[in-house]
Protein backbone atom coordinates (compact mmCIF):
# COMPACT_ATOMS: atom_id res chain seq x y z
CA UNK A 1 0.00 0.00 0.00
CA UNK A 2 1.33 3.42 -0.74
CA UNK A 3 1.79 6.29 1.61
CA UNK A 4 -0.69 8.39 0.03
CA UNK A 5 -3.14 5.31 -0.18
CA UNK A 6 -2.48 4.91 3.44
CA UNK A 7 -3.31 9.13 4.34
CA UNK A 8 -6.70 9.10 2.40
CA UNK A 9 -7.58 5.89 4.67
CA UNK A 10 -6.34 7.37 7.40
CA UNK A 11 -8.34 10.50 6.85
CA UNK A 12 -11.31 9.29 6.11
CA UNK A 13 -11.10 7.36 9.14
CA UNK A 14 -10.47 10.51 11.03
CA UNK A 15 -13.52 12.13 9.41
CA UNK A 16 -16.10 9.42 10.10
CA UNK A 17 -14.97 9.35 13.90
CA UNK A 18 -15.07 12.91 14.31
CA UNK A 19 -18.32 13.85 12.27
CA UNK A 20 -20.40 10.72 14.66
CA UNK A 21 -18.44 12.99 17.59
CA UNK A 22 -19.73 16.04 16.81
CA UNK A 23 -23.13 14.87 16.16
CA UNK A 24 -23.34 13.09 19.32
CA UNK A 25 -21.84 16.21 21.16
CA UNK A 26 -24.55 18.31 19.87
CA UNK A 27 -27.57 15.53 20.38
CA UNK A 28 -26.00 15.57 23.72
CA UNK A 29 -25.89 19.08 24.71
CA UNK A 30 -27.99 21.02 22.18
CA UNK A 31 -31.63 21.15 21.10
CA UNK A 32 -31.27 20.65 17.48
CA UNK A 33 -32.61 18.85 14.91
CA UNK A 34 -31.51 17.08 11.84
CA UNK A 35 -30.04 20.42 9.97
CA UNK A 36 -28.19 20.61 13.35
CA UNK A 37 -26.73 17.61 13.57
CA UNK A 38 -25.70 17.25 9.97
CA UNK A 39 -23.76 20.88 10.52
CA UNK A 40 -22.11 20.19 14.01
CA UNK A 41 -21.02 17.17 12.35
CA UNK A 42 -19.26 17.79 8.79
CA UNK A 43 -18.05 20.99 10.85
CA UNK A 44 -16.31 18.77 13.56
CA UNK A 45 -15.22 16.60 10.63
CA UNK A 46 -13.76 18.89 8.05
CA UNK A 47 -13.15 22.19 10.20
CA UNK A 48 -9.93 21.34 11.18
CA UNK A 49 -8.37 20.33 7.49
CA UNK A 50 -9.80 23.17 5.75
CA UNK A 51 -8.23 25.50 8.29
CA UNK A 52 -4.89 24.02 7.69
CA UNK A 53 -5.46 23.46 3.87
CA UNK A 54 -5.78 27.06 3.77
CA UNK A 55 -2.84 28.00 5.86
CA UNK A 56 -0.85 25.56 3.59
CA UNK A 57 -2.28 27.48 0.81
CA UNK A 58 -3.50 24.79 -0.94
CA UNK A 59 -7.57 23.86 -2.15
CA UNK A 60 -8.99 21.91 0.74
CA UNK A 61 -9.13 18.03 0.26
CA UNK A 62 -13.28 18.63 1.21
CA UNK A 63 -13.78 20.44 -2.36
CA UNK A 64 -11.70 18.47 -4.24
CA UNK A 65 -12.56 14.64 -3.61
CA UNK A 66 -16.23 13.88 -3.19
CA UNK A 67 -15.70 10.89 -0.57
CA UNK A 68 -14.62 13.89 2.17
CA UNK A 69 -17.79 14.99 2.42
CA UNK A 70 -19.93 11.88 1.73
CA UNK A 71 -17.86 10.15 4.67
CA UNK A 72 -18.78 13.05 7.14
CA UNK A 73 -22.74 13.05 6.32
CA UNK A 74 -22.79 9.47 6.77
CA UNK A 75 -21.20 9.62 10.31
CA UNK A 76 -23.74 12.54 11.32
CA UNK A 77 -26.16 10.54 9.76
CA UNK A 78 -25.36 6.96 11.97
CA UNK A 79 -25.46 9.45 15.19
CA UNK A 80 -28.58 11.19 14.29
CA UNK A 81 -30.35 7.50 13.80
CA UNK A 82 -28.71 5.66 16.29
CA UNK A 83 -28.90 8.83 19.08
CA UNK A 84 -31.70 6.91 21.62
CA UNK A 85 -28.61 4.75 22.00
CA UNK A 86 -25.82 6.71 22.07
CA UNK A 87 -26.71 9.91 23.56
CA UNK A 88 -27.04 8.69 27.49
CA UNK A 89 -23.40 6.74 26.85
CA UNK A 90 -20.55 9.35 27.01
CA UNK A 91 -17.97 6.80 26.28
CA UNK A 92 -18.74 6.33 22.75
CA UNK A 93 -18.54 10.40 22.55
CA UNK A 94 -14.61 10.12 23.75
CA UNK A 95 -13.94 7.17 22.37
CA UNK A 96 -14.82 8.98 18.75
CA UNK A 97 -13.10 12.13 19.49
CA UNK A 98 -10.18 10.66 20.69
CA UNK A 99 -9.64 8.19 17.46
CA UNK A 100 -10.30 12.02 15.77
CA UNK A 101 -8.26 13.81 17.29
CA UNK A 102 -5.13 11.02 17.20
CA UNK A 103 -5.88 10.44 13.00
CA UNK A 104 -6.50 14.57 11.84
CA UNK A 105 -3.09 15.01 14.13
CA UNK A 106 -0.58 12.79 12.14
CA UNK A 107 -2.62 13.47 9.13
CA UNK A 108 -2.13 16.96 9.17
CA UNK A 109 1.81 16.53 9.61
CA UNK A 110 2.09 14.26 7.57
CA UNK A 111 0.56 16.55 4.96
CA UNK A 112 2.71 19.88 5.43
CA UNK A 113 6.49 17.63 5.73
CA UNK A 114 4.88 16.54 2.31
CA UNK A 115 4.77 20.11 0.85
CA UNK A 116 7.95 20.87 2.13
CA UNK A 117 7.33 22.89 5.76
CA UNK A 118 9.49 22.31 8.75
CA UNK A 119 8.93 20.17 11.44
CA UNK A 120 8.07 22.68 14.32
CA UNK A 121 5.50 23.84 11.33
CA UNK A 122 4.17 20.53 10.23
CA UNK A 123 3.76 19.70 14.03
CA UNK A 124 1.85 22.71 14.66
CA UNK A 125 -0.49 22.23 11.42
CA UNK A 126 -1.41 18.62 12.75
CA UNK A 127 -2.07 19.80 16.28
CA UNK A 128 -4.11 22.68 14.89
CA UNK A 129 -5.75 19.50 11.93
CA UNK A 130 -7.29 17.85 15.27
CA UNK A 131 -8.48 20.01 17.50
CA UNK A 132 -10.00 22.88 14.95
CA UNK A 133 -12.95 21.36 14.12
CA UNK A 134 -13.90 20.56 17.64
CA UNK A 135 -12.87 23.81 18.47
CA UNK A 136 -15.16 25.10 15.51
CA UNK A 137 -17.91 23.36 17.12
CA UNK A 138 -17.68 24.06 20.74
CA UNK A 139 -17.72 28.03 19.53
CA UNK A 140 -21.08 27.37 17.85
CA UNK A 141 -22.32 25.43 20.82
CA UNK A 142 -21.30 27.93 22.95
CA UNK A 143 -18.84 26.65 25.23
CA UNK A 144 -15.41 26.69 26.14
CA UNK A 145 -13.60 25.24 23.85
CA UNK A 146 -12.28 21.51 24.44
CA UNK A 147 -8.59 22.17 23.51
CA UNK A 148 -8.82 25.59 26.53
CA UNK A 149 -10.28 23.94 29.31
CA UNK A 150 -8.69 22.73 32.36
CA UNK A 151 -10.74 19.77 32.96
CA UNK A 152 -9.93 18.64 29.23
CA UNK A 153 -7.67 16.03 30.29
CA UNK A 154 -4.75 16.37 27.88
CA UNK A 155 -6.45 17.16 24.79
CA UNK A 156 -3.70 18.99 22.57
CA UNK A 157 -0.72 17.78 24.45
CA UNK A 158 -1.35 13.64 22.94
CA UNK A 159 -1.95 15.31 19.80
CA UNK A 160 1.49 17.65 20.17
CA UNK A 161 3.01 14.21 20.88
CA UNK A 162 1.43 11.99 17.72
CA UNK A 163 2.40 14.47 15.78
CA UNK A 164 6.11 15.36 16.63
CA UNK A 165 6.74 11.54 16.37
CA UNK A 166 6.34 11.30 13.09
CA UNK A 167 7.66 15.18 12.21
CA UNK A 168 10.98 13.18 14.17
CA UNK A 169 10.86 10.49 12.28
CA UNK A 170 10.88 12.66 8.79
CA UNK A 171 13.76 14.52 10.29
CA UNK A 172 15.99 11.45 10.96
CA UNK A 173 14.85 9.87 7.41
CA UNK A 174 13.02 7.07 8.47
CA UNK A 175 10.30 5.47 6.46
CA UNK A 176 8.07 7.40 7.97
CA UNK A 177 4.35 6.36 6.15
CA UNK A 178 3.96 3.71 8.59
CA UNK A 179 5.13 5.78 11.41
CA UNK A 180 1.90 7.46 11.01
CA UNK A 181 0.00 4.80 11.80
CA UNK A 182 2.53 4.45 15.29
CA UNK A 183 1.93 8.14 15.82
CA UNK A 184 -1.82 7.89 15.66
CA UNK A 185 -2.29 5.01 18.20
CA UNK A 186 0.26 6.83 20.74
CA UNK A 187 -1.89 9.67 20.73
CA UNK A 188 -5.19 7.65 21.37
CA UNK A 189 -3.04 5.92 24.02
CA UNK A 190 -2.22 8.80 25.61
CA UNK A 191 -5.53 10.70 25.37
CA UNK A 192 -7.66 7.68 26.88
CA UNK A 193 -5.16 7.39 29.83
CA UNK A 194 -5.33 10.88 30.09
CA UNK A 195 -9.60 10.38 30.59
CA UNK A 196 -9.06 6.89 32.50
CA UNK A 197 -6.83 8.45 35.10
CA UNK A 198 -8.31 11.82 34.74
CA UNK A 199 -4.26 13.51 34.09
CA UNK A 200 -4.47 16.91 33.49
CA UNK A 201 -1.75 19.88 32.32
CA UNK A 202 -0.36 22.21 34.50
CA UNK A 203 -2.69 25.05 35.48
CA UNK A 204 -1.58 28.74 36.42
CA UNK A 205 0.28 29.26 39.85
CA UNK A 206 -2.62 30.50 42.59
CA UNK A 207 -5.78 29.11 40.10
CA UNK A 208 -8.89 28.64 41.79
CA UNK A 209 -10.35 24.88 41.50
CA UNK A 210 -13.22 25.09 39.21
Amino acid sequence: MSTKTLIIILDLIGILAFAIDGALTAIRTARVDIVGVMVLGLVTALGGGIIRDLLLGVTPETFQDWRYICTALLGATVAFFLSRQLTHLAKPILIFDAAGLSLFAVIGVTKALELGFGPLQATLLGVLTGVGGGTIRDVLLNRVPTVLSSNSHLYAIPALIGAGLVALAYTVGLTWGWISVVGAVLCFTVRLLALMYRWSAPTPPGASPL
